[in-house]
């Protein structure tokens, strides 16, 4: 369940945040605030019900799974292809984050 909330999250904030710049940079209306309001929320409450005992911890889980679903979100909402060093960065912050989590364990 803990891989799915870190991923279930990054979307959110991804989406969240895709909403502010697509309102700011690329002049949608001001009412892709809200549900952008309403990703981010659910981004902060998703983050909170991961299991690490100590907020830091899970944020830095969570950096790696972020910069996977950004590497994602690039490819197919953006449609921009990935070079192969954003997939090896990809790669190696997804085990990063493993490590941190699992590594005690």
């Amino acid at each position: 369940m803990t891989p799915v909330l870190y991923v279930l999250a990054a979307i959110a904030e991804i989406m969240g945040c895709f909403a502010v710049w697509a309102w700011w940079r690329q002049g949608a209306s001001v009412l892709w605030l809200i549900p952008g309001l309403a990703a981010l929320l659910a981004f902060a409450w998703l983050l909170a019900l991961t299991p690490p005992s100590h907020a830091g911890r899970s944020f830095a889980v969570f950096g790696g799974v972020y910069i996977a679903a950004a590497l994602v979100w690039l490819r197919f909402v953006e449609d921009s292809a990935l070079r192969p060093t954003d997939l090896v960065g990809g790669a190696l912050a997804l085990a990063g984050a493993g490590v941190i989590l699992w590594g005690a364990r």
